[in-house]
């Protein structure tokens, strides 16, 4: 029986619990909110966190002794096909100087690695967000400097995809699905052979806006705002990935309170809440077309497919293309327990890191 510790850690919360055979014997999230605000940067939070975790897991009388493995989120690396990865040094420098990106996910698979080498066991991650199975046609832009990139709800995407195939008696590699998760970030992917083919970049590139993200703008608005001198690069990119999307327009990215809102009669709810339904929509019609059409089901998943109103809307607008099942939530730590466990069993092949020279 294979006892994990896994670890999720986002941008103002620590995520994490301990299971045995993909059942969770123990969970906790531990809100930071301004916590980590005086620290210098990103990586400074590492000892904090990690002690914040052995702390939670004293207090609740878990040995780490009996551990077999720790597992992290995976972050922002070079492009990776999906699965299971060993932390190795490799992996391990990049994140730490963050090559690729900063994000607090980033810190999922050095707090890993950091745990597991205290107890003398491996560190893994899996499915991190810069998973890239996207075919070539995919990555054209329109301009041979730039290429679209996979930067996506990976994890979240290939279990619900995963579970869908299981629950209708199939395998992943042998549907045909569209995914659309929806949270602090929305993307829409289309699956087909057990690859996401295509998929928007929902960090910071295209595609619908989201609780805090702006998605896709339109160029020339981007362009006067860049050349303006109002804002530095940094601000804008503060302004469009973290309060853009529904916190721009309403000043909060929490469906629940918006939900309220609307039935208190807020027309102005509405109507965004509805635009951002009817961009996922649009989203999903593109992903028709990637599929040609062939598609065995539609799934949404994501924190904002609890709300009655979004799924309602996205509903009106593609249920005649597909059968649309709705997987609420994002029950990430459970997935990581899941694919880590099948490979220590032998089901998937756990991988290799390997920097890069660029």
């Amino acid at each position: 029986m294979t006892r994990l510790l896994v670890i999720n850690p986002g941008s103002t919360s620590t995520k994490f619990g301990v299971f045995r055979n993909d059942e969770a014997e123990y969970t906790k999230n531990i809100r930071h909110e301004d916590k980590f605000r005086a620290l210098p940067d990103l990586i400074s939070q590492l000892p904090i966190r990690k002690q914040m975790i052995c702390d939670a897991l004293s207090e609740a009388g878990i040995d780490l002794g009996s551990l077999d493995a720790v597992v992290g989120r995976g972050g922002i690396l070079h492009p990776l096909k999906a699965g299971v990865y060993r932390v190795n040094p490799d992996m391990v420098q990049d994140l730490q100087v963050c090559r690729y990106g900063v994000h607090a996910s980033n810190l999922g698979g050095l707090i890993a690695e950091s745990i597991a080498k205290m107890l003398g066991i491996e560190a893994y991650i899996a499915d991190p967000v810069i998973v890239d199975e996207m075919d070539d046609l995919a990555r054209f832009t329109g301009w041979p400097d730039f290429e679209r990139k996979s930067m996506f709800h990976a994890l979240n995407q290939k279990a619900v995809a995963r579970r869908y195939a299981r629950e209708h008696g199939s395998r992943y590699e042998e549907v045909k699905l569209i995914v659309a998760h929806l949270g602090g970030g929305v993307s829409v992917g289309a699956h087909r052979g057990g690859r996401v083919v295509d998929v928007n970049n929902a960090l910071l590139g295209d595609g619908p806006f989201s609780a805090e993200r702006t998605g896709g703008l339109p160029f020339g608005s981007v362009m006067d705002y860049s050349f303006s001198g109002r804002y530095s690069q940094e601000e804008m990119v503060k302004m469009f990935v973290g309060k853009g999307g529904l916190v721009a327009y309403l000043g909060t990215g929490d469906a629940i309170e918006i939900h309220k809102r609307i039935e208190a009669g807020d027309d102005r709810a509405r109507l965004v809440l509805e635009a951002m339904a009817y961009q996922v929509s649009k989203e999903i019609g593109a992903a028709v077309a990637v599929l040609e059409g062939d598609i065995d089901a539609i799934i949404i998943t994501g924190g904002i497919a609890h709300d009655s109103f979004m799924i309602d809307w996205i509903r009106q607008r593609v249920s005649f293309i597909a059968p649309l099942i709705v997987y609420p939530g994002e029950d990430e730590l459970a997935a990581l327990a899941e694919i880590v466990g099948k490979a220590l069993e032998g089901l998937f092949p756990i991988e290799s890191y390997e920097r890069r020279a660029d």
